[in-house]
């Protein structure tokens, strides 16, 4: 009895990594064939940074940016998500841009003054739905570069 029930606890951990693995693979290839483009004329840093977001969640990502450097911050994300929202954020959490402010633009080109850490806050607000079904998708922060 004691066997039945361990392998039961395996595999169902088994199948909840390949789930976790599939499901971060999705979100790997949705950045790739939907969004690297859209950085363009700018030079993709090689950083892909994927999340599976639900509505109501709120994710951050450090990132050191060279001074004097031209630099694009691409948000991305999968339908069924909605208006969701990035913040740049400084290293007294004061907000430098908002894409709330600018009509939810999904992207930021800006010249770092400095080398600086700056965070990336993004937010994916909550929908109201008729059938109370919180919706899930891939996130893509991208960052990229002028020469």
């Amino acid at each position: 009895m004691k066997i039945n029930v361990c392998i039961n606890y395996f595999l169902i951990f088994c199948f909840t990594l390949l789930f976790i693995n599939n499901s971060y693979s999705q979100c790997k290839n949705f950045a790739k064939n939907s969004c690297l483009s859209n950085l363009k004329p700018f030079i993709f840093n090689g950083q892909l940074n994927n999340a599976i977001l639900c509505e109501g969640d709120v994710a951050e990502l450090s990132l050191t940016f060279i001074g004097n450097q031209s630099y694009r911050i691409f948000v991305c994300y999968q339908e069924p998500l909605k208006n969701v929202e990035f913040t740049l954020l400084d290293n007294d959490n004061n907000p430098i841009f908002s894409n709330k402010e600018n009509n939810y633009i999904n992207y930021w080109d800006f010249v770092s003054t400095s080398t600086q850490q700056l965070t990336v806050e993004v937010k994916v607000p909550k929908e109201k739905s008729i059938n109370d079904m919180t919706q899930t998708g891939c996130v893509s922060i991208l960052v990229g570069f002028l020469k």
